[in-house]
C-alpha cells in the first residue's frame, strides 16, 4: 500500500513481527492524534493571545518563522527517525501551533471571523470523509492513489517553483490572486489536500493489521498532523480569496 504523504513512507513501517514488543492500534493512533491537536491548539492559542495583548505584529511573525523553520527540521528528523515520534512529534505539535497562531491571526485581522470557518470547514472535512472510508463509500483503489499522489507532486512542484521565483522578486501569476483562477487554483488545493486523508487513513489501517511496532502511533498521528494542518492553511487560502473577491 502506498501513500503520497510524505511522513507515512512505507519503509518506516517494519513488517516483521517481534513478539515481546506490542504492536500499534487505530485507537492508539486516534488518542495519540488528540494529544497533538491539544497541544497545537494551546500553542496557537498562546500566540494569538500574544498579538492581542501586544498588539505588535513583528512578534507575531517572529513566532512564526520560528516555528515554520524549526518546525521543518524536526519534521524532517521524525520522517527518517520513526522511532523517536514519541518526542518528536509533540515538539513539532507545539511549533506548528506557532505556525497556525501566526497565520490565524494575521488573516482574522484581514478577514474577521474567517479562522472559526476554516476550522469547522476543516474538521468537518476530517470527520466526513473519516465517515465515508468507514463505512466504504470512499474506496482506496490503485487509481484512486494514483491519481490523488499525481495531483499532490504537481502541486509540490508549483509551490516549489513559485518559491523559487521570490528569491528573484517574481511570484507565479494569478494562483495567488482573488480572481476565478486563484479560487479554482485553491479550491483545487483543498480537494487534494483532503484526499490524502483518506490515503493516510487506508495506511495507518494496513500498518495497523500488519501489526507495526507500538512506537509507530506516535508517528502516524504525526503524518495526520501534518496532512490536517496543510488542510487548514490551504482553507484559510480558500477562504481568504473567496471574500476578498
Amino acid at each position: 500500500m502506498q501513500t503520497n504523504n510524505p511522513t507515512l513512507l512505507s519503509t518506516a513501517f517494519k513488517k516483521e513481527r517481534i513478539s515481546l514488543v506490542a504492536e500499534m492500534s487505530i485507537i492508539g493512533v486516534v488518542n495519540k492524534a488528540l494529544f497533538l491537536l491539544m497541544l497545537i491548539t494551546v500553542s496557537a492559542c498562546w500566540t494569538w493571545y500574544q498579538f492581542y495583548t501586544t498588539d505588535n505584529p513583528q512578534i507575531i511573525v517572529y513566532y512564526l518563522l520560528i516555528g515554520a523553520i524549526v518546525g521543518l527540521i524536526i519534521g524532517i528528523i521524525t520522517v527518517f527517525s520513526p522511532q523517536w515520534a514519541f518526542l518528536l512529534a509533540p515538539i513539532y505539535a507545539l511549533l506548528e501551533g506557532l505556525v497556525i497562531g501566526g497565520v490565524s491571526t494575521i488573516f482574522e485581522a484581514a478577514f474577521p471571523g474567517i479562522v472559526i470557518q476554516a476550522v469547522a470547514l476543516t474538521f468537518g472535512t476530517l470527520f466526513s470523509l473519516l465517515f465515508f472510508y468507514k463505512i466504504g463509500l470512499i474506496k482506496v483503489t490503485r487509481t484512486f492513489m494514483i491519481i490523488v499522489i499525481a495531483a499532490t507532486g504537481a502541486i509540490a512542484l508549483i509551490y516549489l517553483i513559485d518559491i523559487g521565483l521570490m528569491f528573484f522578486g517574481i511570484r507565479l501569476p494569478y494562483i495567488h490572486e482573488s480572481g476565478i483562477v486563484g479560487i479554482a487554483f485553491s479550491l483545487v488545493v483543498v480537494i487534494v489536500a483532503a484526499l490524502n486523508l483518506v490515503l493516510d487513513f487506508e495506511f495507518i489501517k494496513k500498518a495497523a493489521e500488519a501489526g507495526a511496532p507500538k512506537y509507530m502511533e506516535w508517528y502516524s498521528a504525526f503524518a495526520l498532523i501534518v496532512t490536517l494542518v496543510w488542510l487548514y492553511l490551504e482553507m484559510l487560502q480558500l477562504l481568504a480569496k473567496i471574500r476578498n473577491n
